[in-house]
């Protein structure tokens, strides 16, 4: 099994930055190399934020995103974090992160991963 743990989720104000992470363990975690990001707002569906293959060879990022997230990885420990820089009131929501194993592209559906941690809720007031 592979288990996804988030963390470092919190209340922010806008402009301000905020950094989550996932560690990713199990007896299986060898058995996925690309992690993804996902949010869900309240009354929406959940959407991609960013992924990265554990190489770190490759990155995604949802155009809402670009040029304000960066999503890296510690393979020392197992940890991919999203670093989330000039952050908008409209990134408030339930940041999931998400595992499976990389196919040649990194994907941007959540069905296309098979592990999913609890989330951490990120807040920005305005």
């Amino acid at each position: 099994q592979v288990q996804l743990v988030e963390s470092g989720g919190g209340l922010v104000q806008a402009g301000g930055s905020l950094r989550v992470s996932c560690v990713v363990s199990g007896r299986s975690f060898r058995t996925v190399n690309m992690v993804g990001w996902f949010r869900q707002a309240p009354g929406k569906e959940r959407e991609f934020v960013a992924a990265i293959t554990w190489s770190g060879s490759s990155t995604k990022y949802a155009d809402a995103v670009k040029g304000r997230f960066t999503i890296n990885r510690d393979n020392a420990s197992n940890t991919v974090h999203l670093q989330m820089n000039s952050l908008k009131p409209e990134d408030t929501a339930v940041y999931y992160c998400a595992a499976d194993w990389f196919r040649g592209r990194l994907v941007d559906v959540a069905t296309d991963y098979s592990y999913w941690g609890q989330g951490t809720q990120v807040t920005v007031s305005s």
